[in-house]
């Protein structure tokens, strides 16, 4: 067995230094590269994390670079893919403290794929621990910390803990009310859990959906909106999974016939995660729904969301007025809570007393006063906003209008010189005013108070590692030439690529619809229009359409004419026959 002592991992004194190339390949100046040497930090940084930390290159090009430097292939982990063989040979805990990914076995050599391809220490290692000699690809950091998520899943050591613990499939399941045994900390099935919960956070998951079948027990992750089947666990695994899912999170393991919630939380790979946690019974028995809120993610600000330079403008002027109502519409998981955050995370948090009342409280802020809805100490959103306005506030936050009580209370507390703004479930920016209506606010108390509504759906990002141009359906493109009145040239799509599990789409970005309310429509709501003749009237004041937003999205590369038309198609539909 060669280790990394051979000569090939060490430095060669004829080597070109990263410096120089970067300099002589234009990446950047040599007097860039002179300040940012300068600058103080920690004592022993390489060159290229210097300049990376101060953003004059990406890991990216440290990767190019390093390549030439090194004569080392350059990895491409958007289209290559780990082979099974190599992955066995390297624990997936030593692959994440080094930052490598062992891609392929060739002539009984492993070949890994590093951003840093000088760490001796970590190069010994992997050789000792394969067993084998170990060859370097040269890979972005990134990129390969993304790899590592996508390479090393959980299902083969679920599978194995399920053994351990699922007895032969003709066993007879627990009776619905008996209470299941082996729920304990290091019990197989709280090792099950960990490894679900651990797999849907690399994954991006916002939910882990827990279903009994007749025949098993399925496994479902909701990512970028849409639900995927992680695996089929026996059936006799439901029982223990749920109860040990509600004794985490405090909830009756007695009690199956009753909807109930709860939540926990847990740390994945150094990350604080709050879960909550719905159960409700079917009628192949308790099922559970696991919604992933990850502390560390940083909030988005309103550019992130997806809002096109007029329409951010026209929101930003709405949200700095000193009073009034700002409504945010849209179903469950259209993201009115994200851009409820962004919305106050830009206000003046200093000279201003900012208080929320939210179910849960998502994301902490500093400088922001924060209370949980908690029903079982009386504090509903109705209490909670009644509590609030006892304490001077000059910004209130009500994460939901559910009820007539709180809607009410928000609207008074809108005409009482207090900015409210808040989320309320209406499939349009016309629908949220009804809304309203339908929870028993008087007419002319909704056109006094509010100062606009926004609503809003979430749509998936085409992966910007695989985007590239192509031609859609010839229906597709009469949905487009309808909405924007002309003919697109060129359309864009994700051709599917490692990152973006060949779906053609990363991530998720907002498409709205702004109405920002006006005398007029005060007065038609007053006098009794319909839904149809106030949208009618808000066109002719400017308001855009959140299916022509969306294809404005399409014009500009972020998004496919086909995630618009399942996203947006039955308001767009709607509003196009008015």
């Amino acid at each position: 067995m060669t280790t990394p002592s051979n000569p090939q991992y060490g430095r060669r004194e004829t080597r070109a230094e990263i410096s120089d190339i970067l300099v002589e390949a234009n990446v950047i100046t040599a007097q860039q590269l002179t300040e940012a040497l300068k600058s103080p930090g920690k004592p022993g940084r390489k060159t290229g994390e210097i300049l990376i930390e101060q953003g004059l290159i990406t890991p990216t090009d440290l990767a190019r670079v390093l390549s030439i430097q090194l004569n080392k292939p350059l990895i491409d982990l958007q289209q290559r893919k780990a082979q099974p063989g190599a992955l066995r040979l390297v624990p997936e805990a030593m692959a994440r403290q080094y930052n490598v990914l062992p891609l392929e076995i060739v002539d009984g050599v492993l070949l890994i794929v590093t951003a840093q391809p000088e760490n001796m220490q970590a190069l010994e290692a992997l050789s000792l621990q394969a067993k084998m000699r170990v060859d370097v690809g040269i890979g972005n950091s990134e990129d390969i910390r993304r790899a590592i998520n996508l390479s090393y899943r959980s299902i083969d050591e679920i599978e194995k803990q399920v053994s351990r613990i699922a007895p032969p499939a003709t066993e007879p399941r627990l009776g619905r009310d008996a209470i299941p045994v082996g729920v304990e900390d290091d019990a197989p099935i709280g090792r099950v859990l960990d490894l679900l919960v651990s797999q849907a956070v690399r994954d991006h998951a916002s939910d882990i959906h827990i279903e009994p079948q007749e025949t098993s027990l399925r496994v479902r992750y909701r990512i970028d909106g849409i639900l995927h089947q992680l695996m089929s666990l026996p059936p006799n695994v439901h029982d223990q999974l749920i109860s040990r899912v509600k004794i985490l999170a405090e909830i009756n393991i007695a009690e199956r016939r009753k909807p109930q919630d709860g939540q926990f939380s847990a740390k994945v790979d150094g990350k604080e995660i709050d879960i909550r946690v719905a159960t409700i019974d079917s009628a192949c028995g308790e099922r559970a729904v696991l919604r992933i809120l990850d502390k560390t993610v940083a909030l988005f600000t309103l550019p992130q969301l997806g809002f096109l330079p007029d329409f951010l403008d026209k929101y930003r002027q709405m949200v700095n007025s000193p009073f009034g109502m700002i409504a945010i519409g849209g179903p469950t998981g259209s993201g009115k809570t994200t851009t409820l955050y962004a919305s106050i995370n830009e206000l003046d948090q200093n000279e201003r007393n900012i208080m929320t009342v939210e179910d849960p409280i998502e994301y902490r802020f500093q400088g922001i006063n924060q209370i949980q809805v908690n029903p079982r100490a009386g504090i509903t959103f109705a209490s909670g906003l009644r509590a609030i306005m006892r304490h001077d506030p000059d910004i209130i936050l009500v994460g939901e209008i559910r009820d007539d009580e709180t809607a009410k209370i928000a609207v008074q507390s809108a005409l009482t010189g207090h900015l409210v703004l808040s989320s309320i479930h209406a499939n349009d920016a016309v629908g949220v005013l009804f809304r309203l209506l339908d929870l028993g606010v008087e007419p002319y108390l909704v056109s006094s108070a509010l100062i606009g509504v926004l609503a809003q759906r979430m749509v998936r990002r085409i992966c910007p590692h695989c985007r590239v141009p192509y031609d859609p359906p010839l229906a597709e493109k009469m949905a487009y030439q309808e909405q924007m009145g002309e003919e697109q040239v060129e359309f864009y799509h994700g051709a599917g690529c490692n990152f973006c599990a060949n779906t053609g789409y990363l991530g998720r970005i907002g498409v709205f619809e702004i109405l920002a309310f006006s005398d007029k429509i005060g007065h038609m709501l007053l006098t009794g229009s319909s839904s149809d003749q106030i949208h009618e009237q808000a066109l002719k004041e400017e308001m855009v359409p959140m299916m022509r937003d969306g294809m404005l999205k399409v014009k500009e590369g972020m998004t496919t004419i086909h995630e618009i038309l399942r996203s947006v198609f039955s308001v767009g539909q709607r509003k196009s026959q008015t």
